[in-house]
């Protein structure tokens, strides 16, 4: 047992070799936000912001209109090959936008960056390549290289824009993209077997289930509601850095660097207290208003540098809290049979987000000035913070997913998960003959362990 435990060698490469791509592509994406703005404004012609704005955002809206029909396609197709499509039109839009100084064919270039959308490829693909009782810590990798990458790239976007420029620095992401294709070609195992996965990619059946929950609905409106006022803090943050601080924005990164550190450290012992203590809501609701608080610092101190570090400081404190609580969150209340869907349509809604905080971000600071941002993304939440705090108070549950060791006919599922149900401290359980899978949902402490290997794993009792 403690060697099926481990995880194998295939599967180590599997999920450094996928979390890494994910994180480049990421990396490649937000490496110019902290710069960008101020570098447009320097184009030839005249650039108004809410171009700039568009062209921050442009590849959130073709990420957010393909990144499910790339999942589904991945699994006609084959997963690797929706990815080689993917990360081939990422590197074209990345050479597109480094070759110009046009902003039109910029928001062009990044329109076609966001329409290789492979996010749900990869994960269908990592889901192939690990057993079911790794798939949870493979999927964390995911995530923690997604927000190391964020971090860095707001520390590394100044300082590469001092030694290479926008245009070096979206070259440089193409190749990135290039040698990606290589890395998915020869260090991706390829999948014994590859089928539907219910935990991670979308069902057209359940979309309407999904749409129509409205404790889901909130927490789409959440990840919406973070990613553009993030988006549309981008359009004029380095201007009012570089305008305060006397720094030019090539070493802004002075300032974004132990930012992130202090946000992080910081960030860490509200997350274990929620998760430890169940006190998941009242940290999420925390985090909401620590959000909506710095809105109004840095709307009445725009012109001081200390009230932006002091803003800069609370946003990121909160920004990590809830980017770490709102998927632990998807996965407590979403039904195990549409956990896959219910993600998808979460991360479409974090799409949408990027677009319309960058749009509106620009029309805002280039019709009605940097103050009215502030106030659009207050507005989001606030409205946000009024929707957390009437949200169900969601059980302290956790996910358990389990490969049958069996052949499972459909009769027989129903009646395994029929006996799953009746365990002391499962919530919920699903098995499904088409996948030989379990999914279950259990208490964080006191459910019947014994009991659920005993149905699982007969043979071993």
């Amino acid at each position: 047992m403690q060697l099926q435990d481990k995880m194998n060698p295939r599967e180590q490469r599997a999920i450094l070799g996928l979390a890494g791509i994910y994180g480049l592509r990421m990396f490649g994406l937000f490496l110019i936000l902290p710069i960008f703005a101020i570098y447009a404004s320097h184009l030839q012609g005249h650039v108004s912001r809410t171009l700039v704005g568009l062209a921050l955002g442009a590849y959130g809206l073709t990420q957010a209109i393909l990144q499910l029909p790339f999942g589904m396609l991945s699994d006609r197709f084959g997963r690797k090959r929706m990815m080689y499509f993917g990360l081939a039109l990422f590197a074209l839009g990345s050479f597109i936008a480094g070759a110009t100084q046009n902003i039109g064919w910029i928001i062009f270039g990044r329109a076609i960056q966001g329409s290789g959308a492979i996010s749900a490829a990869i994960m269908a693909l990592l889901a192939d390549l690990t057993r079911e009782e790794h798939r949870t810590k493979a999927f964390a990798v995911v995530g923690m290289s997604i927000g190391v990458t964020f971090a860095l790239s707001l520390v590394l976007g100044p300082a590469l824009y001092r030694l290479i420029g926008v245009p070096g620095i979206f070259i440089l992401t193409g190749v990135c993209a290039l040698l990606a294709i290589a890395v998915v070609a020869r260090y991706v195992p390829d999948p014994e077997v590859s089928h539907f996965h219910t935990d991670t990619e979308v069902s057209v059946a359940k979309l309407k289930g999904v749409l129509s929950n409205r404790e889901l609905i909130r927490l789409d409106f959440g990840i919406f509601s973070l990613h553009a006022a993030q988006m549309a803090l981008f359009v004029v943050i380095p201007f009012a850095i570089e305008r305060t601080s006397g720094l030019p924005v090539n070493e802004h990164w002075k300032i974004y660097l132990p930012v992130m550190i202090v946000a992080f450290i910081l960030m860490v012992p509200f997350i274990i207290y929620g998760e430890k203590k169940n006190r998941l809501k009242q940290v999420f609701c925390g985090a909401i208003f620590t959000l909506l608080v710095a809105q109004i610092v840095l709307g009445a101190f725009t012109g001081s540098f200390k009230g932006i570090l002091v803003y800069l400081v609370l946003f990121y404190i909160a920004f990590n809290v809830l980017e770490a609580t709102l998927p632990s969150l998807i996965s407590k209340i979403a039904p195990i049979a549409a956990k896959g869907t219910a993600i998808g349509v979460y991360n479409t809604g974090q799409s949408l987000g990027i677009f319309v905080g960058s749009v509106v971000g620009g029309f805002l600071a280039q019709h009605e000035g940097t103050e009215a941002v502030f106030v659009f993304s207050g507005i989001l939440i606030a409205i946000w913070l009024l929707l957390a705090l009437t949200m169900r108070v969601p059980a302290p549950t956790r996910t358990l997913v389990f490969g049958m060791n069996r052949q499972v006919e459909l009769s027989q599922s129903g009646q395994i998960q029929a006996a799953l149900q009746q365990l002391a401290g499962v919530v919920e359980a699903v098995v499904l003959a088409e996948e030989q899978v379990a999914y279950i949902k259990v208490l964080r402490s006191g459910y019947d362990e014994a009991g659920v290997d005993s149905l699982i794993h007969p043979q071993s009792t």
